[in-house]
Order: structure tokens, then C-alpha cells, then sequence
């Protein structure tokens, strides 16, 4: 921390300047002070925050490894202490914000002001005490939210986990579906007074890092002053192959629940798509074009060869060495945890672990011997080439150029781990060709994953960002949300919907307030990224029908590999268009490469819509929700969609 006195001085010193009375030698000379110490002051940043980041990430990996009563509070006060530092460190980054135009060295500009963000807890401490429990209480209430049986409405045990995920597979009882796609919303919804409260709150904190709303503050973080309208772009690139997907379903549909249910041209019933949100179709007994065609599944072939969980992360660091990329330190197999250890409770969900220090990094994984625990396990390890790749960078800079970065690149090796030629690389296929019934299925599996999702992703910050800037009333939230689901996802709700209810917080990003656009970033790009990488490789070629997008494999190419080098190395020390063109040569965000990817199912499904007369978009086929809007003599005014 700069003494009081010499911050007197420096101040005055920018003031002066500003005013044009210190002559020019001597602004020069308060320049390269100005510097000097803003040098210092981060390298003393920098110091600390590693220090207190490690002790946070410790605490937590010692809780999510041996789930104990101990190790929960060693967890609480670690967070807790890492948090007060934060907001310390954010105090005194901010002080330095004034002096920022005199700094003629961009990178420390660019240290400064991503200190000078801190997002929620630059509240006082009594709101952001509000802030948190009423986080708290809203994610309390979905997670204690169950369904009763439709069939036995006294027994109430259907938990997403327990039950209620294999019902919106497996059920084809569309009243039975209805009961369960309304019941958790029922419960869920209960969070709406308290949602009112929480956005007061985040926009106050907003407020206090600098901007007008938290919606603004959220958009900051992607530096680009038209990113939403960016995405919109993006959406509408990628809508035409959406579209054709969304016809197709609705046939399939109407063929099991009839033209009564499912209309010609209607949106889709938002319960009938094998999960609570509709955000992936994974219904292959209906939609996959040749059903009688087993998938590329090399599970038991690796357990004839005898693969363990150790194995497979050898051959994932294998992999990235293939590529001339650095393998992980002798550390992380000590440290690592890739079984289900039989001693302890651990959180089984994967993820990779970043110490803070440059040197301890780490996978937890409950792996089985499968191939989907095989592309994850790539995908985990994706993550930690990350950590290697910037670990030289100061604290501020070891993060992806955008929140969405990582988890693209982590796809962008799953799609070329999961292609037959790579499995047949590493000896777990006889052939790299599989037929084309095997290919489209494969397509569409992956579509019915990643294509569906997007609008869906779209969808959830386009809707929280409106309510948290206020271009949509509190009055009209849930309808609100509806016509968006409509627009832009083609769906409709089960029955009439009203602004007494809050569907939005049926997914648990809303009451947990997590950001969703991530998603949608890391869906778009792990295409673009492929591609790129696929290019540099010499594996995929550009209208050449022999070496096509989707049957590309990465692995053993340097060039592929010293591009994702440059990209990674960076870490966040530079704007994301200047961090992504080191690796793909482009500057935006692009669906593109995401349209050419899955070009031989969008033709396949182009020619089956055709044949069988399918309308391709669609149009209201009746009311989705009652706005509370004035009471008119003929009462109530209803939602009109827009048919257009």
C-alpha cells in the first residue's frame, strides 16, 4: 500500500496535468513515477493474491475430496477471508483508477482496471450479507424442491436427481409429463418476492464497481461495446440449421402425442423434450434418423484392453505432448484424484484445479472406464494445459481471455477425441470409417447436444439482463420470458402461463445467479476454434468432400499445437478478439464454422423435411401467457405473439 502522502502527491500531480500547469518535461517525469509505483503496487497484488488464492483453493479441494463437517468450515472461513482480501485489494485499486490516463503502459492499465471490478461484494457489508442469503434461500428452495407422482400424488420423492431426470426421458404419457413440468415450477417459482430483492441488490453493487446495472457490469466482461448485438448475429447464423432441427422434432412428436398436442406448425410443448428446460432433446428412440443403427461406442473395447482411470489420463496427456504442448508436472498424478476413493464422500463432479502457485495442478474425477469418461477426461485436461500455459502470468491474467474461452477449448479437443479416427489412432477402432447411417446418427446425437442448446442459452441472460436493466417491468417478467422462449426458442408452455408464475427460476442459474452466456460462447466457439485448428493441421480442407469438418482429429499436429499455444499463453492479459486471432486469425465471435460442422445433417435434414411436406419456422397456435397488464371492460388483455 502507497502511503497517504505520496497518493496526496500523485493526485495532485495528475490533477496539475490535467490542467496543463506542470510543464510537459515535468509530466513526463510524473509519468514514469506514476508507473513505477503502480509497478509496485501490483507486483505487491500479485504476491498476495496468489498467497491468499491457494489457501482458498486448498481449503476447497480438501472439502470437495473428504465432504466433512471440518473440512465444510475450514472451507467457510478460507472463502470468507479470501473475500475480505478481495474487497481490499479492489479499495485500493480503485484509488488508482483517476491516474489511469497519465499510464502510457497498457498492461498495467489493463491490471489496474480489471482490480477496479469486483462485482457483488463491493456492497456494504450488511447488504451484501442481504445478498448472499437471499442467494442462499432461493437456492435452498430448489434444491429442496420435489415433484409428486402423477400417479400417486401422496408420495413426493421425484428429485432432478432422483427420479424426475429418467421420467422426461422415458415417459411418454404427455399428462404425466405436464404434471412434472408444472409441479417444479410451482415450487421453484416461489423464489419470485425474493428475486425482487436481489436485483435492488445487484444493481446497487453494480452501481459501486462503476456501472449502470449489473446487467452492464455482466456485458463488461466480453469488451466489446455490441456484444450483445454480436450474439444476435451469431443466433441468426446459426437459427436456419436450428430450425431445420425444431421441424424435424415437431414431426417426430406429433407422430407420439398427435396433432392435437403437437400442431403442424406450432411451437413445441416445452415437457416433451426429455428434460425440465428443453435445453437438449436426448430422446434418440425418436429422433435419431436410423434408430436401428448402434453408435460408435468403444467402451468395451477399452475394457478388453484392460484401461484403467490412470490410462486414459496418460493417454489424455499424450495427447497435448503429441502437439509439442507441455505435460503435467509429476505433482499432479501424485495429487490427483481419478477414482472414487472408497474411504471418503467426495463430490464426484469433474473439474479441473488451478493452486494459484504455478506449480500444483490437478483433476478431481470419479472416472469409469467408458469412452464418455474418456472425452471428459481430455476435456479436464484441456483445462489444466490451460494452467500450464499461463502459469507465468501475474494472478489478474490467469483466467481465459472471456468467461466462455476455457470450456470452448475444452470442447474443441472433445470433437476431435470423439471422432472415429481418433479412436482408431489410439487402437480402440479397427477402421477410421464408419458408415454414413453411423455418421448422421452421430451428427444428430451431437446436434440434439449442442445446437439445441443455444437458443436456450441465448435465452437466459437476454432475459435477466432486461430485468436487471429495466427494460422489462417486474409486471410483465414471466410473460416476458415467454415471448423470448417463443421468438427465439420456438417453444410454448404445457398450459397458459401467468405473471404469477416465475418459470425463469426453474433452472438453477437464475436463483443461484450464475452466468449463462458463457455457454452460449464456449458452444459457438469450440467450432471455430476446431476449425481453425483443423486448418492449421492440414486436416480439414475447405469444400474438399474427403476431408470434411467433423471427421477432423487434431492430435500429433504441431502447428495445431503452437497455435493453441499462443492463444493460451496469454491468458486474459489481452482483449479476447486480440487472444483468439493468435489462434484462428479472426477477431469475433462466429457460427460459421458451427453451420459447416454439422453441414451433412443439416442437408439430410433439408431433404426429409422437404419430403414429408414439413413447415420449416414457426407460428402461435394459441396463448402461452396472461399478462397483468390494466383492466380493460373486456378484462384482462392477453399475450399476442407475433406471427411474423
Amino acid at each position: 500500500m502507497l502511503w497517504p502522502r505520496l497518493w496526496a502527491l500523485l493526485a495532485a500531480a495528475a490533477a496539475a496535468a490535467e490542467a496543463a500547469i506542470i510543464p510537459e518535461a515535468t509530466v513526463r517525469i510524473s509519468h514514469l513515477v506514476l508507473e513505477s509505483r503502480a509497478r509496485e503496487f501490483l507486483y505487491k497484488q500479485d504476491q498476495r493474491y496468489s498467497y491468499e488464492c491457494k489457501r482458498a483453493v486448498t481449503a476447497s479441494w480438501n472439502y470437495h475430496t473428504n465432504v466433512t463437517r471440518q473440512n465444510k468450515e475450514d472451507l467457510v472461513e478460507a472463502q470468507e477471508r479470501f473475500s475480505d482480501w478481495t474487497k481490499q485489494s479492489w479499495e485500493e485499486a480503485r484509488r488508482w483508477t483517476s491516474l489511469l490516463p497519465y499510464f502510457r503502459d497498457t498492461e498495467v492499465t489493463r491490471q489496474i482496471k480489471l482490480l477496479s471490478v469486483l462485482g457483488a461484494p463491493a456492497l456494504p457489508k450488511a447488504e451484501l450479507l442481504k445478498y448472499t442469503r437471499l442467494i442462499s434461500e432461493m437456492t435452498a428452495i430448489y434444491d429442496a424442491t420435489t415433484v409428486c407422482r402423477y400417479r400417486n400424488p401422496n408420495r413426493c420423492d421425484l428429485a432432478m436427481n432422483r427420479g424426475l431426470n429418467k421420467l422426461l426421458r422415458k415417459s411418454r404419457d404427455y399428462d404425466e409429463l405436464k404434471h412434472a413440468w408444472e409441479a417444479w415450477r410451482e415450487s421453484t417459482g416461489r423464489v419470485r418476492q425474493r428475486y425482487q430483492q436481489f436485483v435492488q441488490l445487484a444493481n446497487k453493487a453494480a452501481i459501486a464497481n462503476g456501472f449502470r446495472n449489473m446487467a452492464e457490469l455482466a456485458v463488461a466482461q466480453y469488451e466489446s461495446e455490441n456484444f450483445r448485438e454480436d450474439m444476435g448475429a451469431v443466433w441468426e447464423q446459426i437459427r436456419p440449421l436450428y430450425e431445420q432441427l425444431h421441424a424435424y422434432a415437431r414431426r417426430k412428436l406429433r407422430e407420439v402425442y398427435g396433432s392435437d398436442h403437437v400442431t403442424r406448425r406450432g411451437p413445441l410443448p416445452a415437457h416433451l423434450l426429455g428434460n425440465m428446460w428443453a435445453l437438449s432433446w436426448k430422446l434418440d428412440d425418436l429422433f435419431l434418423p436410423f434408430p436401428d443403427v448402434p453408435p460408435v461406442d468403444v467402451t468395451p473395447e477399452m475394457q478388453r484392453q484392460g484401461y484403467t482411470p490412470r490410462r486414459m489420463f496418460e493417454l489424455a496427456d499424450g495427447f497435448f505432448y503429441s502437439m509439442n504442448l507441455t505435460r503435467v508436472p509429476t505433482s499432479f498424478w501424485r495429487h490427483s484424484v481419478t477414482e472414487t476413493p472408497r474411504d471418503r464422500q467426495v463430490v464426484c463432479h469433474p473439474s479441473a484445479w488451478d493452486f494459484c502457485d504455478g506449480t500444483d495442478f490437478r483433476i478431481k474425477h470419479c472416472t469409469s472406464v467408458t469412452q464418455e469418461d474418456l472425452v471428459t477426461v481430455h476435456h479436464e485436461m484441456a483445462h489444466v494445459q490451460y494452467f500450464l500455459q499461463y502459469k507465468n502470468q501475474p494472478y489478474i491474467f490467469r483466467a481465459g481471455a472471456n468467461p466462455g474461452i476455457h470450456e470452448a477449448l475444452g470442447h474443441a479437443v472433445a470433437l476431435s477425441v470423439e471422432s472415429p479416427r481418433h479412436l482408431w489412432r489410439v487402437g480402440l477402432l479397427n477402421s477410421p470409417h464408419v458408415t454414413y447411417e453411423t455418421e448422421i446418427n452421430d451428427l444428430m446425437r451431437r446436434a440434439l447436444d449442442k445446437v439445441v442448446f443455444l437458443p436456450y442459452a441465448y435465452v437466459v441472460d437476454l432475459w435477466r439482463w432486461k430485468v436487471l436493466e429495466g427494460s422489462l417491468p417486474e409486471k410483465d417478467w414471466n410473460c416476458g420470458w415467454w415471448d423470448l422462449k417463443y421468438e427465439i426458442q420456438g417453444m410454448r408452455p404445457p398450459e397458459v402461463r401467468s405473471e404469477a408464475d416465475f418459470d425463469a427460476a426453474s433452472k438453477y442459474h437464475i436463483p443461484a445467479n450464475i452466468a449463462y452466456t458463457r455457454y452460449f460462447v464456449s458452444f459457438v466457439m469450440q467450432f471455430q476454434l476446431h476449425k481453425a485448428l483443423c486448418m492449421k493441421a492440414g486436416r480439414y480442407v475447405p469444400g474438399d468432400p474427403t476431408m470434411p469438418l467433423h471427421k477432423c482429429d487434431i492430435s500429433s499436429s504441431i502447428r495445431a499445437g503452437n497455435a493453441m499455444r499462443e492463444m493460451m499463453r496469454l491468458g486474459s492479459s489481452k482483449p479476447w478478439p486480440e487472444v483468439i486471432e493468435a489462434a484462428t486469425g479472426e477477431r469475433k465471435m462466429d457460427g460459421s464454422a458451427l453451420r459447416e460442422y454439422f453441414k451433412p445433417l443439416e442437408k439430410w435434414l433439408t431433404e426429409d423435411n422437404e419430403k414429408h411436406g414439413e413447415f420449416v419456422g414457426w407460428r402461435p397456435d394459441g396463448e402461452y401467457c396472461l399478462y397483468e397488464k390494466p383492466q380493460t371492460k373486456d378484462g384482462p388483455q392477453r399475450c399476442q405473439m407475433n406471427t411474423e
